[in-house]
């Protein structure tokens, strides 16, 4: 099964918005956080072919998850909400539960970059000093004198 095309842009602008309206209830720690991560996002998108702004964006987004969680739940106001501290929580927490679903995405987009998260699967033509294996072109070489 083929997984839509999703544009980093587009991610970016939902967790900037769903941030924009989180920080009306949530300041502090949780804009900081967030807004961080979105920064790294922007270097990601303006460096298309850098795996170290999506590898950053990537991990930050994990971490934001989490960092999400601790703050929703240590300040979420315990007193009755208003209708727009309601809306800005729930979006907050929407936003805390569409980053892995994000982060799923920008997995995939760090993958068509070129890199992989886990041991490497090809075999290079290098070889260690420490090598009994002499490569056949050396071995050729010492059986001829060479003349100068």
């Amino acid at each position: 099964m083929e997984l839509p095309a999703v544009n980093l842009k587009a991610i970016l602008l939902l967790h900037w918005l769903l941030t924009i309206w989180g920080c009306i209830v949530f300041p502090g720690g949780y804009a900081w956080s967030n807004f961080t991560i979105l920064a790294l996002g922007v270097w990601a998108v303006a460096q298309r072919d850098s795996i170290d702004a999506i590898s950053m964006f990537l991990g930050g987004l994990v971490v934001t998850i989490f960092l999400d969680i601790i703050h929703i739940s240590i300040f979420y106001p315990r007193a009755s909400l208003s209708d727009t501290e309601r809306f800005s929580a729930g979006m907050a927490i929407f936003s805390a539960l569409l980053k892995p679903v994000s982060c799923f995405f920008v997995y995939q987009m760090y993958r068509e970059r070129g890199a992989f998260l886990g041991p490497s699967q090809e075999h290079s033509a290098y070889q260690t000093i420490d090598s009994p294996e002499v490569p056949a072109n050396l071995e050729s070489r010492a059986h001829v004198p060479q003349r100068y």
